[in-house]
């Protein structure tokens, strides 16, 4: 070790009685035994040369004796010195865990930051992304034209496209007895999120005056409301046993026989003539 604490007091008091030479002596051999950390050489003549003091081997004895003590197969041994290197040692190693330590702890803090979750979210933004776009495929039947400005409109009302969203239109389009393509123009035209088949009118039902209206009502309650013909396809059911008469009369039959009569009323209205 190179550095050693130093008490004047305490030294002062062990040292009075030695002679100028003696106490030097003494302060070369401390030294020499704290550089080194281990006992002196037995060899007094040894001892004398490596504290340059080879004239004045009688002072470097007396010193030796009296402070030091001679262990065989050690060497002069002072056991006072030895307490302080043990302590000196103590420090060493007690610093080099708390060190050890303490960079452990920022090479663990800093390995965090970099394991965060920085580098996984634009993975997981690109996933999803891909995701939406699969998601946004246009339907058969449906021109590109109309799905680009439905998906626009859609983004800017910040409303996501989904299968739900699109069968939830075509089941509202076929109420309407309109196609999906025509739903969604009527979406983009009226700038609509969503679609419901009430929220639009036939064009007769445009035309009509609030009377004609309220006539073709009473007509649709009398004879059935049409509208609801498409989700309806009745049968004729054969009683005679021949199989080949068996026929299925079609909701666009039953549509027309009943637009047809719902324009009639409407325009029987209008024309100001009787109703009954």
């Amino acid at each position: 070790m190179h550095y050693y604490s130093f008490n004047i007091g305490d030294y002062a008091s062990h040292t009075r009685h030695l002679t100028p030479l003696e106490d030097l002596a003494y302060r070369r051999l401390l030294d020499l035994y704290y550089l080194h950390e281990q006992p002196l050489n037995s060899g007094l003549t040894v001892v004398a040369r490596a504290i340059n003091m080879r004239g004045n081997e009688d002072e470097v004895k007396l010193v030796l004796e009296e402070f030091f003590e001679l262990v065989d197969g050690k060497g002069w041994v002072n056991f006072r010195a030895d307490q302080e290197i043990a302590k000196y040692h103590g420090k060493l190693e007690a610093a080099s865990r708390a060190g050890l330590a303490s960079a452990a702890k920022r090479f663990n803090n800093r390995s965090t930051g970099v394991q965060l979750n920085n580098k996984q979210e634009p993975i997981t933004i690109k996933q999803e992304t891909k995701i939406k776009e699969k998601a946004l495929q246009c339907p058969a039947g449906v021109s590109h034209e109309t799905w680009e400005d439905f998906v626009k409109q859609r983004k800017q009302k910040k409303a996501a496209i989904t299968d739900t969203a699109i069968r939830g239109i075509a089941a509202e389009a076929k109420k309407a007895n309109i196609s999906l393509d025509a739903a969604l123009q009527e979406i983009c035209a009226r700038g609509w999120t969503g679609f419901k088949a009430d929220w639009i009118k036939t064009d007769s039902e445009k035309k009509m005056t609030p009377h004609a209206a309220s006539i073709l009502a009473a007509s649709r309650t009398m004879f059935g409301d049409e509208r609801k013909l498409n989700e309806q396809r009745p049968r004729i059911i054969d009683i005679t046993g021949a199989s080949s008469a068996t026929q299925q009369l079609g909701a666009a039959d039953i549509h027309d026989d009943a637009g047809t009569l719902r324009d009639e009323v409407s325009k029987h209205v209008e024309d100001g003539a009787d109703f009954i």
